[in-house]
């Protein structure tokens, strides 16, 4: 699959895995591909993130994943699915940091490793995303997968990534319209949801 990706995508997946290293993390995330994305100058993901303001709210973004990561990477709606059962994840949230520490749900660094390994995996949902890119790329007629169609993926992708980019208005139509124009919107929308 990444034979079919252009010099753009492939510089979003190295700078992800740049993020993850920095972060500390063992594994690159959807969340390291959107940080990635945010990186981007002159391409359509930075004309859509400018048209849809994202580009001026990167640090709302961040706190909102930020958020996410401190809920053990719950995402709103399972949040709220959670509360339909009883179950206060915000309540149990605070407990745990009395007793372990704010951010003690957040994914740690495996303890005991002291070399990082050269190569960071993919964790599945970046992996889900990386496929789904192909999958939108081939449902416009594209012959290369570039950062939009991963944008395009991330934006497709139920969880934390889609939801916060939802909550900054960056819904896949709206990513699609102001990547691709009006005319465009709607083979895309279909191979999203294969």
């Amino acid at each position: 699959m990444f034979e079919r990706f252009t010099e753009d995508a492939r510089d979003v997946v190295t700078e992800a895995i740049g993020h993850a290293c920095r972060t500390g993390a063992d594994t690159v995330t959807e969340e390291h591909l959107l940080l990635a994305l945010f990186e981007r100058r002159g391409t359509r993901v930075s004309f859509a993130f400018a048209a849809l303001g994202l580009a001026d709210r990167r640090a709302s973004v961040e706190d909102a994943l930020r958020e996410a990561r401190r809920r053990g990477g719950l995402s709103k709606a399972e949040t709220e699915a959670l509360a339909g059962l009883g179950i206060d994840v915000a309540e149990i949230v605070v407990r745990v940091e009395e007793a372990h520490g704010e951010g003690a749900l957040r994914v740690a660094v495996k303890p005991g490793r002291t070399r990082r390994p050269r190569r960071r995996p993919f964790a599945p949902g970046a992996k889900a995303a990386l496929a789904r890119s192909l999958r939108i790329a081939l449902g416009r007629g594209d012959r290369a997968i570039g950062d939009a169609h991963l944008l395009l993926a991330l934006t497709a992708r139920p969880g934390v990534v889609s939801e916060v980019l939802a909550d900054h208005g960056a819904t896949y139509t709206a990513v699609e319209r102001a990547m691709f124009g009006a005319a465009d919107t709607g083979e895309g929308t279909a191979a999203a949801s294969g």
